[in-house]
């Protein structure tokens, strides 16, 4: 399948948006990612409080996280589909609504059941949130800032679950565990009312550059096709979502760890958690930045980067959990996250060079759908499980193993992508072993 020119991704959509607003479009629209991962992770901060309440077991805990990241999984795609069709900024604030809403019924729950359909609802609201956000972000942006954007964006959901686990567990310990799922509905029902009246869907949509004949011309090329169609891009996905096995698990469950083997409550637990969870999102940002700088002259060299950030994080990561509680294992576990995030910015630019423009909500639906179904969805409940038999100790020492698959998969793109990067452009291959300069970001 030949991609030509006229159909890649070359459109500069951020044409005649001023950039103090293109700003102010990144910050509302990164103001809800915090959000949402605010609701998502304020329930890792609360899970030694629902145990011992509710009776449960680590496995039930696991599948109240999982439920949210399933749901993600699955509902990202036909969503993010739909919303790249009827428009991204009503239906960035219809999610918002949702997914708050939902997490205020978190609060008024009973019983594991209750507790158990509202997160359901929560994972709906929060489906396709991040492919469709990041889509309408890098739409109001130069291209070349894509890496740097990406990883910016998508930090905004570490530093959500810094907030829903320091604040959740902080709140949780003054005012109980519910008033922690109200607070975090209460600042998302807030930005979810503001988002539409000052961003429009005029400014932002990527329909404002195409008459009717190029929007035929672009059904006629058929741009879904470069959703899946290089074997590098289905890498990309691939591999994201198995590196974030190893974040997303961690990030979930360092709350219930700390608590356990360092004796904290939930108050200490959830802000140094969220501390931990502050350098991967620190990191995911710095990596992206990275990326932008060493690779825009040398595409393939950010799969390289990417591989290095798999690899070096599988050995702080391995080194830290194989040490005792203190505080050097508490040194390696923030090192270890710091890098273990920074694939995104270079995934998320691997997609939307190698996608067009006209689908890049859908096709960051289809990472967040790899990202979950991969990693996040069944990174906590498989620890879970393996913590009810072994030990959360043991658990961990098994996790960051995962990252040497994702290094190996982050492998087999690099000797695919300056070859698909070309054949989507319509241009010769560039000779194997040949150092062919493909400016991709530009």
């Amino acid at each position: 399948m030949a991609f030509h020119h006229s159909v890649g991704d070359e459109v500069d959509t951020s044409v005649g948006i001023p950039r103090s607003y293109a700003w102010v479009v990144f910050a509302l629209t990164f103001g809800l990612l915090i959000s949402d991962y605010m609701s998502r992770q304020v329930l890792n901060a609360v899970f030694p409080l629902l145990k011992t309440e509710w009776s449960l077991s680590d496995s039930q805990l696991g599948m109240l996280s999982g439920v949210v990241a399933l749901m993600v999984g699955l509902l990202t795609f036909p969503l993010s589909l739909l919303a790249d069709r009827v428009g991204r900024v009503r239906s960035l604030a219809v999610m918002a609504l949702l997914w708050s809403v939902a997490t205020l019924i978190c609060g008024l729950a009973q019983r594991y059941e209750q507790m158990f359909v509202a997160r359901f609802l929560v994972g709906v609201g929060e489906a396709a949130y991040g492919s469709v956000g990041i889509a309408v972000v890098l739409s109001v942006f130069p291209k070349h800032m894509r890496a740097t954007l990406t990883a910016a964006f998508m930090a905004g959901g570490m530093f959500g679950s810094v907030l829903g686990m320091a604040l959740g567990g902080a709140i949780a310990a003054h005012l109980g565990w519910r008033w922690a799922f109200v607070g975090m509905a209460l600042f998302g029902l807030l930005l979810a009312c503001c988002y539409p009246l000052i961003v429009r869907e005029a400014r932002v949509s990527h329909t404002r550059f195409t008459s009717a004949a190029q929007q035929a011309a672009q059904k006629a090329s058929r741009p879904l096709r470069s959703l899946y169609a290089s074997r590098s891009v289905v890498a990309a996905y691939i591999g994201s979502g198995l590196q974030l096995f190893v974040g997303g698990t961690v990030i979930v469950w360092m709350p219930s760890y700390l608590n356990r083997y360092y004796a904290m409550g939930t108050d200490k637990a959830g802000a140094l958690a969220g501390l931990i969870v502050l350098c991967s999102g620190a990191g995911m940002i710095l990596c992206g930045i990275l990326s932008d700088r060493l690779c825009r002259d040398a595409p393939a060299r950010k799969i390289a980067l990417a591989i290095g950030y798999c690899l070096g994080s599988c050995v702080l990561l391995s080194l830290a959990f194989a040490l005792p509680p203190g505080p050097l294992q508490l040194l390696l576990i923030c090192l270890g996250m710091l890098i273990a995030a920074g694939t995104t910015g270079p995934a998320g630019a691997m997609v939307a060079n190698l996608t067009h423009y006209s689908v890049h909500g859908t096709a960051f639906a289809t990472l967040t759908l790899a990202n979950n179904l991969l990693g996040l969805a069944p990174g906590p409940f498989i620890t879970g499980r393996l913590s009810d038999v072994f030990g959360l100790q043991t658990a961990f020492q098994l996790v960051p193993l995962m990252s040497i698959g994702a290094a190996l998969v982050f492998f087999y793109a690099r000797c695919h992508y300056l070859h698909d990067l070309a054949r989507l452009r319509g241009e010769p291959s560039p000779p194997a072993g040949g150092t062919a300069v493909l400016e991709a970001q530009r």
